[in-house]
């Protein structure tokens, strides 16, 4: 009996220490990519392109990226103040952004507004997101040892899949708030809500009682030293991986929505983008839990670099881009390229922080993961400014009336996309083949 209620107990812990606080920071900083949602309406009441609002974005993913990197052996020592620093810069950057969104809107085109919002949803709210999205990585691994892929695929699933939950409630509060102060009031109640979310996941995080960190003059081995354990070459190989796979999926997901609108699926688009957010959340979830089954974790990114190779081989072949309007054949390669490659980013966010525990043990795991998140900053800057290069300087633009409205399209661009990220895709498979080395799970 004592020992069941021991067993029960161990059971809740991990739950309520690790998976709900994972979740409850996830859930919370994964907003950021519905940044795509509203930021027509921001261009508009602050008096700038859409073009130069996209970048807070872009910043957004470049600073979680580098604050994960220089931040991770502060997540490594103390997942109380990482986790609180996460809390903090978050909600304060999404409250300052709502701020600046209400002073462009008095002030339209005034620069100030502007900069203050690459500040507050690039940077402020950029190092929230790091050390958010590193704080409960380990501390889950470490509660489920035996199924490392399912609890972090869990979390990251709740990242990837935060789009999906709050971007109704946000079109909600875009239309009853008020057609001139819904748009930066809806910046400060979630930048409430979502200070209460992550500080009650902040409050919950907890290592297992197991677990023994080294303390004062233990001697730890220094994050470069575990891992120059193996070849460079190993780790280089692990990081390229993981930068091609965001680099060609934010490329793709970047001109979703247009190439959706330019096969003839324009009134099913808001669907379309909600089922992919589903398939992104999936991989990060199923990837990563089929990985715990396999000998060899990075036959998982073998096996998401050949999907991808395949989808995007027979838009290609098939012209379905070009040629899909109509035709329901083209139309089913091109949601299939558009669905996989969804779930391939997302899985491969999720079986990064495993692998990489496969390769250099648990001790480091933080400081390491955060470094490899570099990979995330830079091809946040690169997939999406790659594909709009392409399809500004190849192809032909053609006007298409759609809801009543002329759009432009560049069917022709959207294609030669696909030719590079495919390119791209290839290389990933042979660097995951030959560069990366086998490994067995370590505990």
């Amino acid at each position: 009996m004592e020992e069941g209620s021991v067993s029960v107990g161990w059971r809740a812990n991990k739950w309520f220490r690790a998976a709900i606080p994972a979740l409850l920071l996830h859930c919370s900083i994964g907003t950021v990519y519905c940044w795509s949602l509203f930021s027509q309406e921001i261009a508009d009441h602050i008096g700038f392109s859409k073009g130069a609002t996209e970048w807070a974005f872009s910043f957004a993913i470049f600073f979680l990226g580098m604050s994960a990197a220089f931040l991770g052996n502060v997540v490594e020592k103390d997942i109380h103040k990482s986790s609180l620093i996460a809390t903090v810069c978050f909600a304060t950057g999404m409250a300052l952004t709502g701020v600046f969104i209400w002073y462009g809107g008095l002030h339209k085109g005034n620069p100030v507004s502007l900069i203050g919002i690459y500040l507050s949803y690039g940077f402020i709210m950029g190092v929230g997101l790091g050390t958010g999205y590193l704080s409960p990585v380990k501390t889950l691994m470490l509660w489920f040892s035996d199924t490392k892929g399912l609890a972090t695929g869990l979390a990251v699933a709740g990242f990837g899949a935060a789009k999906a939950f709050a971007s109704p409630v946000m079109q909600w509060m875009l239309e009853h708030l008020g057609k001139d102060r819904g748009i930066y009031m809806m910046f400060y109640i979630l930048a409430a809500v979502y200070f209460v979310m992550m500080f009650v996941g902040h409050l919950l995080l907890k290592k297992p009682d197991s677990w023994h960190e080294p303390q004062g003059g233990e001697k730890k081995p220094g994050t470069f030293e575990v891992i120059g354990s193996k070849s460079i070459v190993n780790y280089l190989g692990i990081w390229l991986m993981f930068y091609l796979n965001i680099h060609c999926g934010l490329a793709l997901i970047s001109q979703e929505k247009m190439i959706v609108k330019c096969i003839g699926l324009a009134g099913v688009v808001g669907i379309i983008s909600t089922i992919s957010a589903i398939f992104n959340a999936g991989g990060r979830l199923g990837f990563s839990a089929w990985a715990d089954k396999l000998k060899d974790r990075n036959t998982i990114y073998k096996l998401i670099f050949l999907l991808s190779i395949i989808s995007t081989g027979l838009v290609l072949f098939s012209k379905g881009i070009e040629q899909g309007q109509g035709n329901a054949l083209l139309i089913t390669f091109v949601l299939a390229l558009i669905f996989i490659v969804n779930a391939g980013y997302g899985g491969g966010f999720s079986n990064v922080p495993t692998l990489l525990a496969d390769h250099y043990g648990m001790s480091n795991i933080s400081a390491i993961h955060g470094i490899t998140l570099s990979a995330w900053a830079i091809a946040g800057l690169t997939g999406n400014q790659m594909a709009s290069f392409i399809v500004k300087k190849f192809g032909t633009e053609v006007t298409k009336v759609i809801n009543g409205k002329e759009q432009v399209f560049n069917p022709t661009g959207y294609q030669y996309v696909l030719y590079a990220t495919g390119a791209l895709y290839i290389v990933s498979l042979l660097i995951s083949l030959f560069m990366v080395q086998k490994t067995t799970k370590k505990a």
